[in-house]
């Protein structure tokens, strides 16, 4: 698997036909959700949604759909303002066309699935599309596919996507605390050790899989009317923006 991300499958970057081209053949929408967080003296802020948003792409050019950019909404904000923009998101979605809306955070804490989930409750609560909240090796969690914090696993997904990014050199050769507590606020397996790019791209390689295969299976639990790209185009007059 080559770590180019495509243009052509995130939506923010393609044209009006091709967003609708992409929806007939398969009406599925991802959403990569994260923050912008401490990880380690050795990687971006970002990594959460970097993570979830290239690994989505990918899912999207091996199995079809669009990518929405990445939201940097959190659980942390106040729920009670957070899940009513997040509601409405997923409903424009629907009504943009698309029937299948999965919702993945890299932010791997629990809460953050809820967040997406009860989102998506009033959306799909007529049975005209479907959709789930995942991380993105939920599916695939395995000896090849976890995550962690700033450790090996977040450091070699960013080192497959985002390599420049990246400097471990940061970290200095002396003992480091891998229990996520000052001074590193770091959690898993030592990174100079463990990580690589090789352990990314198979870390990918099985998140995209397990995705793509049940964005193929949610399509596929819609009725049969309710499975076709929901929008009879995309233009002025009939649709605006997302």
């Amino acid at each position: 698997m080559n770590n180019t991300l495509s243009d052509q499958v995130q939506m923010q970057l393609m044209r009006p036909q091709q967003v609708e081209a992409a929806g007939r053949d398969f009406p599925v929408v991802y959403v990569p959700f994260g923050c912008v967080e401490w990880h380690g003296l050795h990687l971006p802020l970002g990594v959460d949604s970097l993570k979830a948003h290239g690994i989505l792409v990918k899912c999207a050019e091996e199995f079809g759909g669009v990518v929405y950019p990445p939201v940097y909404f959190h659980n942390g904000f106040p729920n009670e303002h957070l899940f009513p923009v997040i509601t409405h998101l997923f409903k424009r979605l629907k009504e943009s066309g698309f029937r299948v809306i999965i919702g993945v955070s890299g932010h791997n804490v629990p809460e953050q699935i809820d967040m997406i989930n009860q989102a998506l409750e009033p959306v799909v609560a007529d049975g005209t599309a479907t959709g789930i909240g995942l991380w993105e090796m939920s599916l695939s969690r395995g000896e090849e596919s976890s995550s962690d914090h700033a450790a090996k696993w977040e450091t070699s997904n960013m080192m497959f996507f985002y390599d420049h990014l990246v400097d471990i050199s940061a970290l200095g050769d002396g003992p480091i605390n891998l229990d996520m507590k000052p001074p590193h606020g770091i959690g898993g397996l030592d990174p100079r050790k463990h990580a690589s790019t090789a352990v990314g791209e198979r870390n990918v390689e099985l998140c995209v899989e397990s995705i793509g295969r049940k964005a193929q299976e949610l399509l596929a639990s819609l009725s049969e009317e309710h499975r076709a790209f929901g929008k009879e185009d995309l233009r002025p007059g009939n649709w605006w923006m997302v």
